[in-house]
Order: structure tokens, then sequence, then C-alpha cells
């Protein structure tokens, strides 16, 4: 990674950045705070049966580029935040989840309930940008020390991480055996 002064660029080449990993993901920063003040930007590799949970941010917006693989997604206000499966949302206009694949670009503005999980038996590779920065930084790096404990996931811990990091969790974070297995 190239950074020499704030009136430079920085230039992240394939492979650069610094990553962090749990067997439910692997998070690499591209561009933090230490780099922007707009935004904080990652590689994220979701692997199967990994489910982020519904959940909603009061004051960040982000950004999701998938690169590779196949998502479920939901970005809408359902009308009814029904407390375990956000898949069965729907929103009063009747969208509903929708599974996407390379290329697909999702907005998240403040506020709006988003979801994304893989089902499939393959990983899945997105670019995400959260603004502002650097409060998913310091969010991946514990959530990821969490994800990596021994004996499963603890929600309670997770919970109160989320909640100190402007994440309001509205379906549990999930991790288990993918719904689809390949062919």
């Amino acid at each position: 990674m190239t950074y020499l002064n704030p009136r430079d660029g920085l230039v992240v080449p394939p492979g650069g950045g610094r990553t962090v990993h749990a067997a439910a993901q692997q998070v690499t920063f591209k561009v933090t705070g230490a780099h922007s003040l707009a935004a904080s930007s990652f590689e994220v590799v979701v692997p199967p049966g990994f489910d982020v949970g519904a959940h909603a941010h009061g004051r960040s917006e982000e950004l999701f580029l998938v690169l590779d693989g196949e998502l479920d997604i939901l970005a809408f206000e359902p009308e009814d935040r029904t407390p375990q499966d956000w898949r069965s949302w729907r929103s009063p206009g009747g969208a509903r989840y929708q599974r996407v694949g390379a290329g697909t670009v999702i907005l998240v503005p403040p506020g709006c309930p988003h979801a994304f999980a893989n089902p499939t038996g393959r990983p899945a590779r997105m670019f995400f940008q959260a603004s502002p920065p650097p409060h998913h930084e310091r969010y991946f790096e514990e959530l990821l020390d969490l994800l990596n404990a021994d004996g499963g996931i603890d929600h309670e811990a997770v919970e109160a991480l989320r909640l100190r990091y402007d994440i309001q969790q509205l379906t549990p974070l999930r991790h288990s055996l993918p719904t689809e297995l390949p062919a």
C-alpha cells in the first residue's frame, strides 16, 4: 500500500491491504480513516453459510459491489420487522430479498434495514464501503476477534459490540452449513 501524505492519492495493488480472518468472514482493509475523510473501504469474503443478519445504522451509509459469487440481499424497510428471518420480510411496495451476483451494487442509506447471506456452497466476494470512517474498521476488528473465540458465536457480545458501533441488530448473525450445496 502506498500513502505518502494527505495531499497524495492512495494506490492499493491487487491483494494489498491488511486482512483479518475468522471462520465466518475475511475482511481486507483497503482504505481506512487514516487515508480518507469520506469512507472506509474493504474487500469482504463471505463464506458459505454466513448470514450477517438484518441490521440498520443510524448514521452510516454503505455501498456494496458484489465481485464474485452469489448472495441473498435485502435493503428496504419491511412492513413488519420479524426478529428471526429477514428472508420472510416484504416491503410495503412488495419488494422481497433478492439473489444477486457479480456486478450488483447495493446502496444502503442511514436507517435502512439491510442484510446479506451466502446460502450457496461457494464463497462470495464483495467490495464494501462505509461512510463515515473509521467506525466499521474498528467494528470489523472486534467482530472478527469475537467470531474467532472458542465456543461458537456469543450473540450477547456481538449485540453489545454492534450497539457501540451504531448497528441496530434486527435478526441474528449466523454462520452454519449453507442451504444449497454445489452441484
